[in-house]
Formats: structure tokens, C-alpha cells, sequence
């Protein structure tokens, strides 16, 4: 049995329905990882909602989005067109790099856990196990700025320009590594720009806001050099089925394309959502510094006032 015996490749040329049908993998490995975390997901706020405790239910349509988006994306039939296709396969390399972690984050799934999770019995090792993790020193290495840009940048640019992915793409255990990979990478970019809960690394609105900044330029770029470059940049997608009538550098420049334009909005919303937590953790922040004024008083004001008083008058 060889490697590509675990994929299941289109004999239809490519078509919207096609692609939209549901057609999962031999192995669906990460749809069934969509599966098992909304079915988690459901449970979890249930029990929270048994304690009598309020969840938010725009949390919860965001991660179940997240989930439901991982499915679709790899197993509907554009998961066996990525085989065959540059642009089906940048378009599911930002989605799972772009779309998906955002919807994921903004779920809280950490602070799920802890307040789903009981105290007692079981879940004290899977307390101890998630705090632990948290709290590790592998933790703060991968969230990192240093490691998390420099990882994102390089599912693009160190995976295309080299020849990573000609190596693993041949075989469903390479395709399905480099999905998890972009996943991954997305999720360690995105967590400590939009995640509310505690992190091992804590970043000022300063800082995250210069990941942003860093980050949204330079990913547009590899969409340029695909849509520029004159012969195939990926040994791959070279020999689709002659049947299909696909144009090999008509479809490398759409991947471009996809690459240059798909992330705009995305990064766009991401911008606005955390504008508005910045304006709101300010808000907040000034809120206490008045209260704590009108408990004590200002301090530096009655002491400039005191001083005032010291100086000799005229």
C-alpha cells in the first residue's frame, strides 16, 4: 500500500458543487478533530449552565463557527481538489491559517475549561494538568512574539519557496502535517492578540498591536511573488488530469490572488475587534483610576497643593 492509497482524489473536473459536496478522506482526521472539540465545546457550557453560571452565547457561536469551518474546509470535496490544485490548496491554507484560529480564540476555550471542570475527583489532575501547561516554560516560548511571527511567516515563505512542501505534499501524512502545521501556527499567532483570558506571556496593547502591523503586510507579499513569477513555483500542482483543462499558471496566479486579497478582511476584523478591547480595556482603566481619586483623593494634587503652600509669598 503506498501513501496516496489514503487519498481520495477527484475524477470530476473542478466545479463549485464539487468541491461543496461532502466527501471526507479515507482518514478525516481533522474533521474529526472539529467533531470531538464542538461536541467538548457543547458539553462544557452545558455544565456551566448546570452550575448556574452564564456563558455567553457569542462565545460559543464563534468557537462552534471555528469548529464547523474546520470541517468544512477539509472534508467537503475541496479537500481532495487541494491535492490537485494551487488555489484550492491556498485557500485552504488561509483558512485554516486565518480564519479559523480567530474564531477559535475568541471562544475562550481555556477559561471554559476551568469553569467547566470540577475541583473534585477527576478534575483535579485536569486542572492541574491545564494550569501546568499554561504555567510552562514551552508555553512562553511559543507564544512568544519572537516565535510566533517568525512561525507564521514561515508557513508561507519558508514553505513555498523551498522545497518543504513538494516533500510532504506527495503523501496524506505530509498533506495532513502541513494543515495541522498552518492551524497551529495560526492559533499560536492569533492567542496573545485576541485571547482574554491569563497567558504565560503578557503583552502590552503596544505591543500586540505591532504584531498586527509586523504580521498583515508581509504575508500579502508571497501572493505577489506567485502572481509574478513565470513558471511553476511548486513541482506539485504541475500535472493536474488532463481532463480538467486547468491552465497551471492561470491557477498558480489565482493562488496569488487568493493569497494577495483573502487575508485583507479577515486581519480587518481582527483590527477592529481588538480596537475595540484596547478602547475598552482604557475605558476600564480609567474607570478605577477615578474611583480610586474620589476614595482617597489625588494624592499628587494635594501634594503639589502642600508645596503650594511652602513657597514664600510676594
Amino acid at each position: 500500500m503506498t501513501a496516496m492509497d489514503w487519498v481520495h482524489l477527484p475524477e470530476a473536473p473542478p466545479s463549485l458543487g464539487a468541491m461543496l459536496s461532502w466527501n471526507p478522506q479515507p482518514l478525516p482526521l481533522l474533521p474529526l478533530i472539529g467533531v470531538l472539540l464542538a461536541a467538548w465545546y457543547c458539553w462544557a457550557v452545558r455544565r456551566v449552565h448546570r452550575v448556574g453560571r452564564v456563558w455567553p452565547w457569542p462565545r460559543t457561536a464563534s468557537f462552534l463557527g471555528g469548529c464547523l469551518l474546520l470541517i468544512l474546509v477539509t472534508g467537503l470535496g475541496i479537500e481532495g481538489y487541494g491535492f490537485e490544485l494551487f488555489s484550492v490548496w491556498m485557500f485552504q491554507h488561509l483558512t485554516l491559517s486565518m480564519a479559523v484560529p480567530p474564531l477559535l480564540v475568541l471562544g475562550c476555550p481555556g477559561t471554559l475549561v476551568l469553569r467547566s471542570t470540577p475541583h473534585t475527583g477527576w478534575g483535579i489532575p485536569v486542572l492541574r494538568g491545564a494550569l501546568g501547561a499554561l504555567r510552562s516554560r514551552t508555553a512562553r516560548i511559543l507564544l512568544h512574539p519572537g516565535v510566533t511571527i517568525p512561525l507564521f511567516l514561515f508557513s508561507y515563505y519558508g514553505i513555498y519557496l523551498s522545497p518543504v512542501f513538494d516533500t510532504l505534499a506527495t503523501s496524506w501524512a505530509g498533506h495532513t502535517a502541513l494543515e495541522v502545521f498552518f492551524l497551529a501556527t495560526g492559533v499560536l499567532f492569533i492567542v496573545p492578540v485576541l485571547s482574554s483570558g491569563p497567558l504565560p506571556v503578557k503583552q502590552s496593547n503596544l505591543g500586540k498591536c505591532f504584531d498586527l502591523f509586523v504580521e498583515m503586510p508581509l504575508h500579502v507579499f508571497i501572493g505577489v511573488i506567485l502572481m509574478m513569477a513565470t513558471s511553476p513555483l511548486l513541482s506539485t500542482f504541475t500535472t493536474p488530469p488532463a481532463s480538467w483543462n486547468v491552465d497551471v499558471m492561470g491557477d498558480q496566479q489565482l493562488a496569488g490572488a487568493l493569497a494577495w486579497s483573502y487575508g485583507e478582511p479577515v486581519a480587518l476584523i481582527v483590527v477592529v475587534i481588538f480596537a475595540m478591547r484596547w478602547n475598552r480595556d482604557e475605558d476600564r482603566s480609567n474607570a478605577a483610576a477615578d474611583e480610586q481619586n474620589k476614595r482617597g483623593g489625588d494624592s499628587e494634587l494635594a501634594a503639589y497643593n502642600e508645596f503650594l503652600k511652602t513657597l514664600p509669598r510676594r
